[in-house]
């Protein structure tokens, strides 16, 4: 018995009519009617009933119908078995996401986790700069994006991904109007910084740019979320800094009476990178993975 005679017959039992199973078998209908003979001569039972109207399946065709498409499904099922053996099993890599992160930034992540697809399977581990920093050097996290300055760890390397424009975060009705505010306009409110969870070294040395040019009053949030300054700026208490593009996550947190005008005599910009260790990238277990990451993040993005 040859797999052909079972492709055969198990045509015919699906179609019920030899011409039909013919055609999609691509022969003519007469040397297919031999080889059904052929395989029940072999089998030595009769597997369909046949007259000049209808072609139905005997019992024992009914019984060798599920014999027959198990077989031919094992058989067809071995090139992508071999397949799926051949090829080398995916490694899972955690990479570390600060909050806010732009969706062009996203983009790339995604693009990056398409690239190295077959072989390593990306997650995304949400954290602030200063713990994802400590988590690549430790392993825990084969890279991470971060805010920039990231530390300064010899045994760390980075690349810029993106610079992203800051602006205030003021009161709506307190500046209704305006395209753009001036420092000196914000000393009599107090400057609340970033949440504690996400705060790094450039928003501490932000702090103190900001103190040397003549902001000095300042609200301690101690364990404020983004919702919770929002809700400190819209009261008229306080104003923060944040990002300026209405694409970047951090927006979502804005309350009604909250707005981001541009600074007319300051321009801050946060910088973001992604950075891993040097002896995981020269030679090591991920070399093409940072290989792949020097492609797609080749251009840093701005907004």
């Amino acid at each position: 018995m040859e797999l052909l005679h079972l492709r055969y017959f198990l045509a015919v039992a699906q179609e019920l009519n030899f011409s039909t199973a013919a055609r999609k078998l691509h022969m003519a209908a007469s040397p297919l009617s031999r080889r059904i003979k052929d395989l029940e001569n072999e089998v030595g039972h009769r597997l369909f009933d046949r007259d000049t109207h209808h072609v139905r399946l005997t019992a024992a065709g009914s019984a060798l119908l599920p014999i027959a498409r198990g077989v031919l499904e094992q058989v067809d099922s071995i090139k992508w078995r071999l397949d799926e053996t051949a090829r080398p099993r995916r490694t899972t890599l955690l990479l570390g996401v600060p909050t806010g992160v732009h969706p062009d930034l996203r983009e790339r992540m995604d693009a990056l986790a398409e690239r190295v697809g077959d072989r390593f399977e990306i997650k995304r581990w949400p954290g602030g700069t200063d713990r994802l920093v400590d988590a690549v050097c430790d392993g825990r996290l084969a890279l991470t994006l971060a805010r920039l300055p990231a530390g300064g760890d010899p045994a760390l390397e980075q690349m810029p991904v993106m610079s992203e424009r800051l602006g205030a975060v003021v009161p709506r009705d307190r500046f209704a109007g305006r395209e753009s505010v001036a420092l000196a306009e914000l000393a009599e409110l107090a400057y609340a910084g970033s949440p504690t969870a996400v705060t790094n070294a450039y928003f501490r040395g932000l702090d103190q740019q900001l103190a040397e040019l003549g902001i000095k009053k300042r609200i301690e949030l101690g364990s404020a979320t983004f919702e919770g300054i929002s809700e400190i700026v819209s009261s008229g208490l306080a104003f923060s800094i944040s990002m300026l593009d209405a694409r970047s996550p951090v927006q979502n947190y804005r309350l009604d009476n909250v707005t981001v005008l541009p600074f007319s005599d300051f321009h801050p910009r946060l910088e973001t990178g992604l950075i891993w260790r040097k002896d995981r990238a020269n030679g090591g277990d991920l070399q093409e993975v940072v290989a792949a990451a020097r492609e797609v993040f080749a251009e840093p993005l701005r907004s």
